[in-house]
């Protein structure tokens, strides 16, 4: 089972198609984050360390992916994400997030884009309220490629340190990766938890009154 898992991983990874595969992953990534797009470049990375696919364009078309898929988000906000954020339930997750971004955009500016990428839920969230908001474009644009580069890098490399310390085992190559990747998202949690406990509970209150005003109007 393992090595037919393998072998068809080969095949794929030695394909063309494969690089439309990282495309439209990193892409709908940005605005639908069910998508594992994360793992599939983590993987391509690992596969990269044997010479196919190749590293640079594996690093450059997951960047471009989620670049495109940015800006979908941020014009997704500036139509309907101011409300869609005020809906947004109480207590839910997603709520917790929008508050979140919304702080977070008011504190850092356009770097929190950066910082959003590792945070489950946090890039989508981060796009829509920059929407939202009306953060200007040009510089949307300029924050989005600096996060969209650094992702790319990011999971690109993790991938290929795997694939080169597993040269013989893709497959653990493949694991050690995507466990490189999973605890960077849990340090960049613990942290970000960590800082919101220590908020109080008047700001996070004047933060959701201002969402609630840019969903009106």
């Amino acid at each position: 089972m393992g090595d037919a898992i393998l072998h068809f991983t080969e095949e794929l990874m030695s394909s063309w198609w494969i690089y439309l595969a990282l495309f439209g992953f990193a892409a709908l990534d940005g605005f639908f984050p069910a998508i594992p797009s994360e793992t599939l470049v983590v993987t391509a990375g690992v596969f990269a360390a044997t010479g196919e696919p190749n590293l640079y364009g594996v690093i450059a078309i997951a960047a471009a992916g989620a670049f495109v898929g940015d800006h979908v988000s941020y014009f997704l906000g500036r139509g309907a994400g101011g409300r869609l954020i005020a809906r947004t339930k109480p207590g839910t997750k997603r709520h917790a997030m929008t508050l979140w971004a919304r702080n977070a955009l008011e504190e850092r500016g356009g770097l929190v884009l950066v910082v959003a990428r590792y945070i489950p839920g946090g890039r989508t969230a981060v796009t829509l309220t920059m929407g939202a908001v009306r953060y200007p474009a040009r510089k949307f644009s300029f924050f989005a490629g600096l996060a969209a580069i650094s992702w790319g890098l990011y999971c690109s490399l993790v991938g290929y340190l795997g694939g080169k310390a597993f040269e013989d085992n893709p497959l653990k190559g493949v694991l050690l990766g995507i466990g490189l990747a999973l605890a960077v998202t849990a340090i960049v949690e613990v942290v970000r938890h960590q800082r919101r406990k220590r908020r109080t509970p008047r700001a996070e209150v004047e933060v959701e009154t201002e969402l609630t005003t840019v969903g009106e109007r």
